[in-house]
Formats: structure tokens, C-alpha cells, sequence
């Protein structure tokens, strides 16, 4: 994964690069679900969301992305582009991402690319510097769970359960709640590997 948040020319940008193991058709209907791709981000702690029709969703949480956290609402208006789509942002600094899909064929493990780029271009100059608290800093975070998410969904989307799982039950939890879930599990797995443990040395000795 390739990162880099120096402006694209003369456009004030942040952008990253991805490689995906999912063919180029495969991660363009992968990207169409869009409250997962945000809902992927670490940095977002969602609220709310809500569609409010085709092409048009209501998004409210709070960004931790900066040291003093911000709470944020807003309306998110999705534009299929040629080469993948681009989401609109009705208020903020932030004016549009994209999410912009091609082939790659110079790596046996990698099949497409993805380029996620940050526009904030809305305000003028000089106002923009009176915003920067609530800039959007999570992009490199974003594309490097994204990129997990892919290789994972590359691995395991074929099976029913885990789908079930990481939509149904994963998808709608909070950064926090899935970093709690995750010791959880790590701990249950440890105790019962203990308990395995001792119920082989039990075996051998007295069997």
C-alpha cells in the first residue's frame, strides 16, 4: 500500500493506494456498498446512517482522526465514474472522494488497484487554514484496513457464516466495540487451549 498527503499539483488532496487480490468487476460491486466502505474505517465511529435515496445518504458520528475528536452530520451524494465512483459531501472541508479501480498484471498476488483520494477544495485558501481541526486525517488508516478487509473478503466471502458474521454482526459495531470483541476472543481462545492442555497432560498420566 502506497500513501502520501502531499497536494496532487495544484489540487489540495491526501490520496492512497491500494493493491487488491479481487478482480477489477469484483471490487467495483464491492465499492458500491457504500455505508460498508466508511463503516471500514477505523477512524469514523457511525451514529447514523440512513439512505435517503438512490444515490443519497444521511451520515452522522464522530471523527477520531484528530487529537480533539469532532462530531459530524452529513449527506453523502454517490457519482458512478468510468473508472470506479466518487462521493460528494454536502458541508465540511472535505468537497469528494474517489475511489478510483484498475487492473494491475506486474503482481501475481494483487489483481487490482485501488486509489482512495480526499479533495478539499470547497473552501478558499485562506479559510481553509481556520478548519484544520476538523480535517479528515484517517485516509492512510482507512486504505490500510481496507486492504485487510479486501484480503479477507478475497478469502473467506465464499462461506455463508463468515458473510453473516461480518455483516450482520461485525459491520454495525464500533471501532471500539470490535477491538473489545477481538480480546474477547483472543482470551476465550487462550482459556481454551488451556483447558485442552490440561485435559491432554490429564490423559496421558492417568489414561
Amino acid at each position: 500500500m502506497n500513501v502520501t498527503n502531499r497536494p496532487e499539483q495544484d489540487t489540495d488532496a491526501a490520496w492512497a493506494i491500494l493493491h487488491t487480490p479481487l478482480s477489477t468487476p469484483e471490487l467495483t460491486r464491492f465499492c458500491r456498498d457504500i455505508e460498508r466502505l466508511f463503516r471500514i474505517n477505523p477512524m469514523l465511529s457511525v451514529r447514523h446512517w440512513r439512505r435517503l435515496d438512490a444515490n443519497r445518504y444521511f451520515f452522522s458520528g464522530r471523527n477520531i482522526s484528530q487529537p480533539t475528536p469532532f462530531d459530524f452530520e452529513l449527506v453523502l451524494t454517490v457519482q458512478p465514474l468510468s473508472t470506479g465512483l466518487q462521493i460528494e459531501y454536502d458541508q465540511g472541508v472535505k468537497s469528494r472522494t474517489t475511489f478510483t479501480i484498475d487492473s494491475v498484471s506486474d503482481q501475481s498476488d494483487s489483481r487490482s488497484r485501488l486509489t482512495i483520494t480526499d479533495y478539499y477544495d470547497r473552501l478558499p485558501e485562506n479559510e481553509r487554514i481556520q478548519h484544520l481541526h476538523r480535517v479528515d486525517k484517517s485516509i492512510s488508516v482507512w486504505a490500510h484496513n481496507l486492504q485487510h478487509y479486501l484480503i479477507s473478503w478475497h478469502r473467506w466471502s465464499n462461506y455463508r457464516l463468515w458473510r453473516w458474521y461480518m455483516q450482520r454482526i461485525w459491520q454495525p459495531m464500533t471501532p471500539m466495540g470490535r477491538r473489545i470483541t477481538a480480546i474477547l476472543l483472543w482470551v476465550t481462545a487462550f482459556e481454551l487451549a488451556l483447558v485442552l492442555l490440561g485435559a491432554g497432560i490429564y490423559y496421558l498420566d492417568y489414561a
